[in-house]
């Protein structure tokens, strides 16, 4: 008879671990309480125009390519992807720009012509973090549920690369003199919610990762990861039930038998693989008192990443501007510390800004452009009214990338309009907190000291997702659904799914 399984949200991990189990046998159900796939991964659709909710590129497409393989599938059949050598345009104080691009021997000459003298230091930065991330790798593909665990020879080898004692910014600032390019290698910490003064050292690889291997743009947009996903799902017999939240979980003391629906329908199975978001599936799907190591007050006292500000804007014109731009605040530093610590709205924000329709005709009518728009804001411990201060901020937002960026006159070309606040990822998307990155990144919460990937409060219960090991982001959230279903197949004594070596890149040599 066939294990039956369970997966509780339909976002990219649960997706990927559905796909993965169900290629492997196992009677796979997924249950999401949306009417579409994808979470924080999916697509808002307004008269025409269609925006990714959140992740904007994917990045280490291997991992995806792995996943894919491993569940009998080629991603090429569902998803038509386009590398973008243009990363994207950096935009300082004073309206100077840095073109980042994946081409090594271009970059160099950018950084030389900006910068005199520092395009020794990105020779330097892609030789050690390639070491670097060759060594975590490991880490990043292997549970960590034990204190012993630190102890393989593999973690072993990686612990000199986390850098500890060291953050984010003082790595860069081995390479690099000037403060700009220190920003411009160092901004990806807001991929986790966090400061790049704060986040570890060992992060620097996440720049790494896009100047070694690229970013990718699925026609359609990133939602595409997990429609594709979900189809292959499906192929296997498996089942997504859209509009089908669940309620709680079924417990016989601490093991999980089963989930209460929404609808009022009860169905049992023998695993569950969590996909929802970390602290809200733990303070409203399991009773209080059940837990101990993270109980309502104790998740309390956790850290939380930083939320964000979103805009999704359809346009009656084209901008003919890079795909990816980022505006950098005047006083970066301070930003940070109001999004991170002081946690009030800055009157200077940094803002992303994405302009896919560049590279995508398919996300906007003829001659119209989809614009997404993400400021980094406070979560909601900030206890800031948004209802109050939304519409101020978001005139704010679209001010500030009239003035600073090619974006000009942007307010009289918008035709269609949605704005996300922290308040509406808390209360929309349940997201506990606002916390859109999910728990911090802290030395202090991850790897042993992270939510295991077999969950260590509740029996026959699995954790996918940025709220587990190995953290926030597509590639590592992908990587915990590899881990899971790794963990899964070996409790039935099948075989693993092989996880691939880091492709080579000849940068490194």
């Amino acid at each position: 008879m066939k294990k039956r399984i369970a997966v509780v949200g339909a976002g990219p991990g649960g997706l990927a671990a559905a796909m993965l189990l169900a290629s492997k046998g196992f009677e796979v159900d997924v249950y999401e309480k949306n009417n579409t796939v994808g979470g924080r991964n999916a697509a808002i659709e307004m008269e025409g125009f269609r925006f990714d909710v959140g992740p904007t590129f994917l990045s280490m497409i291997h991992i995806v390519d792995e996943l894919f393989e491993a569940a009998g599938r080629n991603m090429h059949d569902y998803m038509d992807l386009v590398e973008l050598p243009e990363m994207y345009q950096l935009t300082f104080d004073g309206g100077r720009t840095l073109d980042m691009t994946r081409d090594r021997e271009e970059m160099k000459r950018r950084i030389e012509a900006a910068y005199p003298g520092n395009s020794a230091g990105y020779d330097q930065f892609l030789y050690e973090s390639s070491k670097k991330l060759a060594a975590l790798t490991p880490i990043l593909q292997s549970r960590m549920d034990k204190l012993i665990h630190y102890m393989r020879p593999s973690v072993m080898k990686a612990l000199p690369e986390l850098e500890l004692g060291k953050t984010l910014y003082d790595v860069l600032s081995r390479y690099f003199n000037h403060e700009e390019l220190k920003l411009a290698f160092t901004f990806q910490s807001k991929y986790l919610g966090m400061s790049p003064w704060e986040c570890p050292g060992a992060f620097s690889i996440l720049s790494y990762m896009e100047h070694a291997y690229g970013i990718y743009h699925p026609i359609g947009g990133v939602n595409q990861l997990s429609h594709s996903m979900a189809k292959v799902v499906e192929e296997y017999g498996g089942r997504i039930h859209l509009g089908q939240g669940v309620k709680k979980f079924k417990l016989d003391g601490k093991k999980v038998t089963g989930l209460l629906l929404e609808n009022g329908e009860q169905v049992d199975v023998d695993e569950v693989v969590v996909n929802g978001d970390f602290g809200h599936v733990m303070t409203n799907l399991v009773d209080e008192g059940i837990l101990k190591k993270y109980s309502t007050e104790n998740l309390e006292k956790k850290k939380y990443s930083c939320s964000t500000f979103m805009l999704y804007l359809g346009l009656d014109k084209k901008y003919d501007l890079p795909h990816h731009n980022i505006v950098f605040a005047k006083d970066y530093k301070t930003n940070v510390e109001e999004i991170t610590h002081t946690r009030k709205l800055s009157a200077d924000p940094s803002i992303y800004v994405q302009n896919a329709s560049v590279t995508d005709p398919t996300l906007a009518p003829e001659g119209q452009s989809a614009l997404y728009i993400l400021a980094p804001v406070p979560n909601n411990d900030s206890k800031i009214g948004w209802a109050e201060e939304q519409q101020a901020f978001r005139d704010l937002v679209i001010r500030t990338i009239e003035e600073k960026s090619g974006f000009e006159d942007l307010s009289k070309h918008i035709v269609v309009e949605k704005m996300l606040t922290p308040v509406n990822w808390q209360q929309d998307f349940s997201v506990y907190k606002g916390a859109t990155f999910n728990l911090g990144h802290q030395l202090s919460q991850m790897m042993v000291f992270r939510p295991h990937n077999k969950f260590e409060e509740l029996d026959h219960c699995w954790l996918v997702g940025g709220g587990t090991h190995p953290g926030s982001g597509l590639p590592t959230i992908l990587e915990s659904a590899r881990i899971v279903t790794n963990g899964i197949l070996a409790e039935q004594g099948k075989d693993r799914i092989p996880v691939g070596l880091l492709p080579a890149w000849e940068g490194t040599a």
